[in-house]
């Protein structure tokens, strides 16, 4: 038996060929510099929600509407390449993960700094 699901496969083969069409056959200038982060596929394979990263935070939604819009052109270039029965719709969202990292990232700086700001006035007091 294979080590994971088949919506799990078919979601990272979607990830990278999306990536490509974006990348390389979207021509709309108001698109920035957009990273495709992760493809969670429904279990029968016919919803796929696309979880995108933007450079530029304020472009987030302008993006969201432009990539929602172009759904049917990416998933009909991918059904060139995917060899699927059938290509799952595309729903295009913005990866919240990378934001909860970086908060996580801090609270855990947060807790270290005052860690040592108290090692620091326990050594103080002791000499």
């Amino acid at each position: 038996m294979l080590p994971y699901k088949r919506s799990q496969r078919v979601g990272d083969l979607l990830r990278q060929e999306i990536s490509e069409i974006i990348l390389s056959r979207i021509k709309d200038p108001r698109l920035g510099f957009i990273t495709v982060t992760d493809v969670e596929l429904s279990d029968d394979l016919k919803t796929a929600h696309v979880f995108i990263s933007v450079l530029k935070k304020g472009e987030v939604s302008r993006t969201l509407k432009i990539l929602n819009a172009a759904a049917g052109f990416i998933r009909h270039e991918a059904a060139k390449n995917v060899k699927l029965r059938r290509i799952p719709s595309m729903v295009f969202a913005e990866d919240k993960a990378i934001e909860y990292g970086m908060k996580i990232d801090g609270l855990l700086n947060n807790i270290k700094n005052s860690e040592l700001d108290e090692r620091k006035k326990v050594t103080n007091e002791t000499t």
